[in-house]
Order: structure tokens, then C-alpha cells, then sequence
């Protein structure tokens, strides 16, 4: 089975509002018999996730407040792809420094996703990092915001495993890492993942398609 790129005539499209990092926009947008939707959803330009995990299966995560939801959420460390000229495994590279203070020798892609197709457009790569050890952070950064109050907390693949189908665990990105390693572990093992630099086709296509705002 594979999701199919597919896209329905646009007759109108206006930009509602534009923030620092989405924008929020409306389209009409024609079904194949002719119906004409009225659909608003939010721009995005995709981020990385990392599942960080040392050789005894436990996985580096931090507790961040999420405001919209009124939750300290576990979850990977995670962040925007809006560094231009940065690739993906460059992007996590840096983002694992920044949040857990970690870098990996070992880099393979466990999944990709839309984290909310019906109304939001961002693409989400979730990478497997193994071989950490201490890193600093990049030169120059400085958390703010939620990131200076959050924390990192270890925990097993298993114990993810049993929070996510309990309902304990709520982070999609957490949610679509942890379940990937272990369908990755009980499969064919981390070794057969596709490799750190795998294409990406699914966001490439959406993120041409919002260059039109």
C-alpha cells in the first residue's frame, strides 16, 4: 500500500493570516463530480523528530508545556526545518545538541507522517539516533520560551510501548517514533531502516505547493 499525491482544482485561494511560523489560508477547491468545497487550513514548513536511543533501549525525551493543549507532553526532541540550505539529518543533528545535549553516530529514518492532514500542512521525519554521547550546543543558542522549562527524562522502548497503548502518552511525534522502533525492532531490526538521507518526496511535493502564498 502508498498514499498517492493527488490535488483537486483550486478556483480560489486567499491568504487569511500570516505568523511568524504558519500561515493560515482558505481555498475553494472543486471535487472530480464538480462540488466546490470551501476548505482553510494552516501552512507549514515541516520539521524533524529523534528518537534517541542508547544501547540499552532507553530513549532520551524532554516534558514540554504545550499551551493549545494545557499539557506538559513527553515527547522526542523535535523541530522546525526553517534553517534554509539545511537538510534533514543536519536539522536533527542540531536539534538533539539543542534539546538533550546529545549527538549519535548512527542515523536511519523510522517514519514519516502529516501530523494532522485534515488542517494542517507539515510533513514530519522521525529519525532513529543510536551511538549517543554528550554534545554541547551550537554556538550561539539559548533556549527560551517553553524550551527553557523543559526537562529530559529517560525511559525504555517497552515502557514507551505500554504509555502509548494505555493512553497515557499523547505526543504524535512520540507516538509514531516509539511504534516504529518497535515494529522496526520485532521486524527485520534498526539495521534494515532506510538510510539518514532516504528521499522524501510526500513533503517536497506539499512544500512546492505552498511556495503559491
Amino acid at each position: 500500500m502508498t498514499d498517492l499525491p493527488a490535488e483537486w482544482p483550486v478556483t480560489e485561494r486567499h491568504l487569511l493570516a500570516r505568523g511568524a511560523i504558519s500561515s493560515f489560508v482558505a481555498e475553494t477547491v472543486l471535487t472530480p463530480d464538480g462540488e466546490a468545497l470551501e476548505r482553510q487550513f494552516t501552512l507549514h514548513p515541516g520539521a524533524v523528530g529523534i528518537l534517541a536511543m542508547d544501547d540499552q533501549e532507553r530513549v532520551a525525551l524532554v516534558r514540554q508545556y504545550r499551551h493549545a493543549v494545557r499539557h506538559r507532553l513527553v515527547e522526542p526532541p523535535a523541530g522546525l526545518l526553517d534553517v534554509d540550505g539545511e537538510d534533514y539529518v543536519s536539522a536533527a543533528q542540531r536539534e538533539l545538541a539543542e534539546e538533550v545535549g546529545l549527538a549519535a553516530s548512527d542515523w536511519r529514518v523510522l517514519a514519516e507522517e502529516f501530523t494532522s492532514p485534515g488542517g494542517l500542512a507539515e510533513g514530519m521525519r522521525m529519525f532513529l539516533a543510536r551511538g549517543l554521547a554528550e554534545a554541547a550546543a551550537p554556538d550561539g543558542f539559548v533556549k527560551h520560551g517553553e524550551e527553557a522549562h523543559m526537562d529530559t527524562v529517560w525511559a525504555s522502548l517497552d515502557d514507551l510501548v505500554e504509555g502509548v497503548l494505555a493512553g497515557r502518552l499523547h505526543s504524535p511525534t512520540l507516538i509514531t517514533g516509539v511504534l516504529a522502533a518497535w515494529a522496526a525492532k520485532t521486524r527485520d531490526g534498526f539495521d534494515a531502516l532506510r538510510p539518514a538521507d532516504a528521499p522524501w518526496p510526500a513533503r517536497e511535493e506539499s512544500l512546492e505547493r505552498q511556495t503559491r502564498y
